[in-house]
């Protein structure tokens, strides 16, 4: 069963999608119908759905903004809009499918063979993932962490990060080797990734390791890494960054 969220400003366009799924898809379960994105993003708060077909027009909260004050996105998007000019931007936000109003019966079957796939693909890469972490927690001996990167799962010690810095829905990850990783995760999941080591956010944009402070400089409020690069430490952050250190 795919359980559902539909999210549409309208609710003409709500009650026509949840008329096509409910006689078309008998496989979909729908979990909620919202025309503020507000009230759907508190929903996700308390349950689990597969997916989430969202409008982009919308006042208050675009569909866009509706995604990028997501924590954590664990279910497929589905863009459904009237206008065509919004599919780059849907592609970027790593949406699944992209169906435009109104909604054809066979473009919306088709879709649901995709988030089908999707659901299934998520379902075995979290297990593994789950089972892979559980493993590597077995020794304490070991500081390793692991990252989803390019279709893959990477096993790092979090000794060789010098720090992450955030991009938006994404983050790149500095290693001390020089090399970049880039995670299609917000910064928030690697600030968790790394909360048993010593790591701290001292900006919104930065998560640093703190075994790798060469200096602070308290005028400007910035500090200087091992590899002499300098980030800023947030006004807010600063008392709490030195205590840490």
């Amino acid at each position: 069963m795919i359980r559902v969220l539909l999210i549409d400003d309208e609710l003409s366009a709500l009650k026509s999608m949840h008329w096509e799924l409910t006689n078309f898809c008998p496989e979909v379960t729908i979990l909620g119908s919202f025309t503020r994105a507000a009230e759907a993003k508190n929903f996700l708060d308390h349950h689990t759905v597969d997916c989430v077909f969202l409008d982009i027009e919308m006042p208050e909260m675009d569909g866009f903004q509706f995604l990028d004050s997501l924590t954590e996105r664990n279910f497929a998007v589905v863009i459904t809009t009237a206008y065509d000019q919004y599919a780059i931007k849907a592609i970027k936000e790593r949406a699944l499918d992209y169906l435009l109003k109104p909604i054809d019966t066979d473009d919306l079957q088709q879709c649901l063979q995709k988030i089908k796939q999707f659901k299934e693909e998520f379902t075995v890469h979290e297990r593994l993932e789950k089972t892979l972490e559980q493993l590597i927690h077995k020794n304490l001996s070991t500081k390793k962490i692991s990252i989803p990167c390019d279709g893959k799962l990477l096993f790092l010690n979090a000794d060789d990060i010098l720090y992450c810095e955030s991009d938006g829905n994404y983050c790149t990850v500095f290693l001390e080797n020089k090399e970049k990783l880039f995670v299609t995760q917000k910064l928030k999941f690697m600030e968790e990734k790394l909360a048993d080591h010593y790591f701290f956010r001292i900006h919104n944009s930065y998560l640093i390791n703190l075994n790798k402070v060469k200096e602070f400089h308290k005028s400007e409020d910035f500090v200087v890494l091992t590899n002499q690069c300098r980030l800023p430490v947030s006004r807010q952050k600063k008392s709490t960054f030195l205590n840490q250190m």
